[in-house]
């Protein structure tokens, strides 16, 4: 289960939030800074989306940006993980953020043992 569109005003405020899957799972969680230029990012980022998407053991992913950005991408395995960590088109892309889009970055990789939910109705 990925989330696959953006929630619409009416949709419950869980609908923008990426599923629940069997535990445990794995989050890689992105946070960065970006640099003022801007040129093919978008474009970028929205390919290695749908890329991730076809990945075996992507679950889906959640992301903000207000000055710092964080974003979580969850998997089933760290194998899962470490195949898109390798896969070539990634790389490329994460040569050409560290090259032009980012000013700084951290990856994390945690394991997801419990979750808890609230949703306002």
């Amino acid at each position: 289960m990925t989330r696959t569109s953006t929630p619409s005003l009416s949709s419950p405020p869980s609908a923008a939030l990426a599923g629940r899957w069997p535990l445990p799972y794995y989050a890689v969680i992105f946070t960065s800074v970006r640099a003022a230029r801007d040129e093919g990012y978008g474009d970028t980022a929205n390919r290695m989306l749908e890329r991730a998407r076809t990945q075996p053991g992507f679950l889906g992913i959640d992301s903000a940006r207000d000055g710092v950005g964080i974003t979580v991408s969850y998997w089933q395995t760290l194998e899962a993980i470490a195949a898109w960590k390798r896969d070539s088109e990634h790389l490329a892309a994460q040569e050409a953020g560290r090259r032009a889009w980012y000013v700084a970055y951290n990856t994390r990789v945690a394991k997801v043992e419990r979750e808890y939910d609230f949703a306002a109705t």
